[in-house]
């Protein structure tokens, strides 16, 4: 073996680790979705609820009520003691989501990124090339809602071109037509608004523009758009 073609193993278990976590979230939301099938479930709402808590564990005999205490259930309950989340604080570079996996993506997402304006920026900062790669699978249950209501909520005439590029890798993610199915209606509202300013913004100046990032010009964007609102069912 040339000294050039050493394997680096450590990277290797990184991404193998990351690939199974996202296998394991992919199985257990979709067995979590069957379960909600079959139990007829009268609401989206009580859906939604019963695939987002897929991940919890029923308690043991030891952790209910009356077992032997040893560490709190809920810490945020316990009176006088700050909670972790009061204490700590998030340093600049940790609210920079530079997610290698879904799975990273997903867990930023959630701990760090508490505001819309945080997750705009966010998504700006990733653009729709890095989220396609990472969403190549499957964007997960919830989560692009949760996108689109922050696109939605604060999205700026100058961003516009960078925003069509971020709503189409969504288009092009593995069972897109399904998660935007399983939108609430909210989260549907919200599309349907972000789709309304795109279209009400117009073409933005060109000032400012990353002239390189355009791939056919004023012309192909307006196309893009059009194309998009096809593509999320927008009337």
């Amino acid at each position: 073996m040339k000294r050039n073609d050493i394997i680096d193993f450590k990277a290797l278990e990184k991404e193998l680790q990351a690939a199974l976590t996202a296998d394991e979230k992919y199985k257990r939301e979709n067995a979590a979705k069957l379960r909600a099938v079959e139990q007829r479930v009268a609401s989206y709402e009580e859906f939604r609820g019963i695939v987002l808590a897929s991940h919890l564990k029923p308690l043991e005999p030891k952790d209910k009520i009356g077992g032997k205490k040893t560490v709190p259930w809920n810490c945020h309950t316990i009176q006088g003691r700050p909670s972790q989340d009061e204490t700590t604080e998030i340093s600049p570079e940790k609210t920079r989501l530079q997610p290698e996996t879904s799975a990273e993506f997903y867990r930023d997402w959630r701990r760090y990124l508490r505001s819309g304006s945080e997750r705009y920026e966010a998504l700006l900062q990733l653009g729709g090339p890095k989220l396609g790669r990472l969403f190549q699978m499957d964007v997960g249950f919830g989560l692009l809602g949760e996108m689109l209501m922050a696109l939605a909520d604060h999205v700026r005439p100058a961003d516009r071109w960078v925003v069509l590029g971020i709503l189409r890798s969504l288009a092009g993610t593995g069972r897109f037509t399904l998660n935007l199915s399983l939108m609430s209606h909210a989260e549907r509202e919200s599309c349907r608004a972000l789709f309304q300013k795109l279209q009400a913004m117009g073409t933005p100046s060109l000032e400012g523009r990353d002239l390189g990032e355009q791939p056919g010009g004023l012309q192909e964007e307006e196309s893009l758009l059009q194309e998009l609102l096809r593509l999320y069912h927008v009337d």
